[in-house]
């Protein structure tokens, strides 16, 4: 990623602070092709080797663009008037480009989010911080066990999403393959952040996640989180009223009702735990999970089919053919 266009728009800027100035056109001259009309050797010599690398070589230019201010800190001619808003614009670019290099290739997370927040705090809807920052306690949390970022990265997630979903894009989707793979993981990471305190919210964004055409569509941990958050959200809650409320006492339509919206839910859940299961596979990383969802799955399964496992095998066999079912 090039600083070159953001470079351009900034220096039609410099052209009218320099028009107002009166000296617009030796200021172009210089910016482009020339170097300072002055007798300090020098600072000529700076100034070329910034208008040399310009276009070409940006971190050189910056070199030379720094050495030139820091060495004039007192000089307010034209070529300043460039370098300060040109090493600014620079800075902040840069900033950008660092953000993801702590966070995803040092993982140096909390340096990655102290720096995005100084991002953000300059450009607060900069897709491309929103979006990093988003998934980024996604892995703080799963590979240094660290949730410091969680709270405010649910923020940043569902930010990056609203920005996505309305048309912005970043210059490029890294670390993702594209636009649907940085949304699937961005609600991925929503629901693995709302899938202890708001098990509802992680229903809705596990869904989401599996209706893209991505890798997490055939991961086993989407569907896995979709049954626990149905089993320890909706499924919990309806059954302890359930049992409150008419367990042994003669069945009513009240009981009967209450019932029927139960046996949706778990439906949800055998469903989620078959899917688990079928996008679990042979490999062997999968294996004790796995065992551990057929267990589950059974249980449930016997209980909405009579105490019997039958037609469980064929369920898991074609259950990833299937359109997701939508929450109740």
């Amino acid at each position: 990623m090039r600083l070159t266009r953001q470079i351009t728009i900034a220096s039609f800027v410099l052209a009218v602070l320099f028009a107002a100035t009166g000296s617009v056109a030796n200021a172009q001259t210089a910016a482009n092709t020339q170097v300072p009309e002055v007798e300090d050797q020098a600072k000529i010599d700076i100034y070329t080797r910034f208008v040399n690398n310009r276009l070409t070589n940006e971190p050189a230019a910056y070199a030379a663009a720094k050495e030139y201010l820091a060495k004039y800190p007192k000089d307010n001619d034209a070529y300043t008037r460039y370098l300060k808003p040109w090493v600014a614009l620079y800075d902040k670019w840069e900033r950008k480009q660092r953000v993801p290099q702590l966070i995803y290739d040092e993982k140096k997370y909390a340096e990655g989010y102290t720096l995005g927040k100084q991002v953000l705090a300059e450009e607060p809807d900069d897709v491309a911080t929103l979006m990093y920052l988003g998934y980024g306690a996604y892995l703080a949390s799963t590979t240094a066990k660290n949730e410091s970022f969680n709270a405010d990265a649910r923020v940043y997630a569902q930010k990056a999403i609203a920005a996505i979903e309305a048309g912005k894009a970043p210059d490029e989707w890294k670390p993702f393959k594209d636009k649907n793979d940085a949304l699937a993981h961005l609600y991925y990471t929503l629901g693995f952040f709302a899938f202890r305190t708001d098990p509802s919210q992680a229903i809705d964004s596990f869904i989401k996640t599996a209706q893209f055409e991505t890798d997490l569509k055939k991961a086993p941990s989407t569907y896995y989180f979709l049954a626990a958050a149905y089993e320890t959200g909706p499924y919990k809650t309806m059954a302890a009223a359930y049992q409150k409320d008419f367990a042994d006492k003669p069945e009513s339509p009240a009981s009967k009702a209450a019932l029927e919206k139960l046996n949706i839910v778990i439906d949800r859940m055998i469903d989620a735990y078959a899917r688990a299961i079928a996008a679990a596979g042979d490999a062997p990383a999968n294996a004790q999970s796995k065992a551990q969802w057929m267990t589950t799955l059974t249980n449930y399964y016997k209980f909405r089919n009579n105490g019997l496992d039958t037609g469980l095998n064929e369920l898991i066999a074609g259950v990833l053919a299937k359109p997701l079912p939508a929450k109740p």
